[in-house]
């Protein structure tokens, strides 16, 4: 890490980070409000979620990531942009999906350009299949959005078939969906369709069904 993440996480940690719990998270409590709220799984270095939380001040984001200089970046941007609707958990995304965070009560969940695993024996490292997307969905209220993205094709059809095959999900587009605006274009992708290289985004629908909040997706 650099010296200006290392100083964000030791600064800015105790504000933004909460610990990961066994036990479903008291988030009204947490951001001190009752918003709809979307989760980030894998944010990287965290630009991506800054820019779309700053562009949503009415919906709080929950980012989770493991790796400390994305955490550190993260909470470095919070700071210099005065952002108050973003919190962090440095865990395990299914552990925290299954244990702090309650059935349906989630209008979106974000997982963009996750590790593709290209090599054919490592695909079971992949994060998009059937049980995550199932516990995915079981998060989500109806109406509610899980929003992939990826720059590697195979992995890009892989995650639109494991989607499809969800029975609690939609797909919004006729296959896979244009980038919508809430997705800032990174500089790495921009530089990626400059020579060609494609993206692949999926959007997801939670359908109607089993009690829950009504909510705007996200």
């Amino acid at each position: 890490m650099g010296p200006g993440q290392q100083r964000a996480l030791v600064e800015l940690g105790p504000r933004f980070v909460i610990p990961f719990q066994t036990t479903p998270a008291d988030l009204g409590s947490v951001f001190g409000r009752v918003a709809p709220r979307v989760v980030e799984i894998g944010f990287g270095m965290g630009g991506p979620t800054a820019a779309i939380a700053e562009a949503r001040p009415d919906t709080d984001f929950l980012g989770i990531e493991v790796h400390p200089p994305g955490v550190g970046a993260l909470l470095r941007l919070l700071g210099e942009r005065g952002l108050a609707n973003v919190r962090i958990v440095q865990h395990d995304a299914v552990e925290v999906l299954r244990a702090m965070l309650a059935p349906a009560s989630l209008v979106g969940v974000h997982i963009f350009f996750p590790d593709p695993w290209p090599k054919k024996r490592h695909h079971k490292r992949r994060l998009l299949q059937p049980a995550f997307v199932g516990l995915v969905a079981s998060r989500l209220a109806p109406g509610g959005v899980v929003h992939c993205a990826t720059d590697w094709e195979p992995y890009a059809e892989q995650m639109l078939a494991v989607l499809t095959a969800e029975p609690t999900l939609r797909n919004t587009a006729d296959g896979f969906a244009p980038r919508p605006a809430l997705r800032p274009l990174t500089k790495f992708e921009a530089r990626g369709l400059d020579r060609g290289h494609g993206v692949w985004d999926l959007r997801f629908e939670k359908r109607a069904g089993q009690s829950a909040q009504s909510t705007t997706p996200v």
